[in-house]
């Protein structure tokens, strides 16, 4: 088993523009991550787009074909030997619309990894996955969440019981909800003796400025790394395997 397991996560401000403009953010992104040698680089929920719903009313918002929309960013995996969680609305190749998390990885196919407990009105645009998603980066169980996912904590159970070492969430918590995510982060971390990781999304969305707190957690439940303000930031960190195995010895 790997010893170690170097991650970023990614702090990202949605840019007006459309995909593209946040296309090539996301490539600017992904070198910062890669420079700290990160293996792993996560953005927050809707990354692509924001969180505005209102912008899905427009088809040219959604991803209907990952390997042609997301060239660049698969191309950037491939060059730099980096897996990239992103954020998008997606249909499915049957049509079954998602919000989701999309894993693009070196010389693998992509992967839609679906929000399971969708909230507001996303009810009304999404079908919710049925089960987390979890993958294999480096020798590393990782299981990916999106944002209410995380307040679930059976989602975080059912990961671990997959045999999770890292349970990575791409997220949007705004200003006044800095106390419920560290105690989400916190609780699922030493609950479920794993590390866990934050992608909160930066600036202003249609659910209200940022409160940053983009980091990662320990499997003790204590916060490891943290962003410093609620702007465009790549927070690495780098996992040891010694420690899980060292909690978890203890319980």
């Amino acid at each position: 088993m790997p010893a170690e397991l170097t991650v970023a996560a990614v702090q990202s401000v949605p840019l007006p523009g459309g995909l593209q403009a946040n296309i090539d953010e996301h490539v600017r992104l992904l070198e910062d991550a890669e420079g700290h040698g990160a293996r792993l680089a996560v953005f927050p929920e809707l990354s692509l787009t924001g969180y505005d719903l209102s912008l899905l009313a427009d088809g040219g918002y959604w991803i209907t074909s990952i390997s042609t929309q997301l060239a660049e960013i698969q191309a950037a995996c491939e060059d730099m030997g980096i897996v990239a969680v992103v954020g998008a609305a997606v249909r499915e190749p049957d049509g079954t619309p998602r919000l989701a998390s999309l894993l693009l990885r070196p010389g693998t196919a992509p992967l839609i990894a679906p929000k399971m407990h969708l909230h507001g009105d996303e009810r009304d645009l999404f079908e919710p996955g049925t089960r987390p998603t979890v993958v294999d980066v480096d020798g590393w169980r990782v299981a990916l969440a999106v944002c209410f996912d995380v307040a679930q904590p059976g989602h975080a159970a059912e990961a671990a019981a997959a045999g999770t070492d890292l349970y990575a969430a791409s997220s949007v918590y705004v200003a006044g909800q800095e106390r419920r995510l560290d105690l989400h982060f916190g609780a699922r971390a030493m609950d479920s003796r794993f590390f866990a990781l934050l992608a909160n999304a930066g600036g202003t969305s249609t659910l209200g400025a940022s409160c940053g707190g983009t980091g990662i957690w320990g499997p003790d439940g204590h916060r490891m790394a943290a962003a410093r303000g609620t702007g465009s930031e790549v927070v690495p960190a780098v996992l040891f395997r010694s420690a899980l195995e060292r909690y978890r010895g203890r319980h």
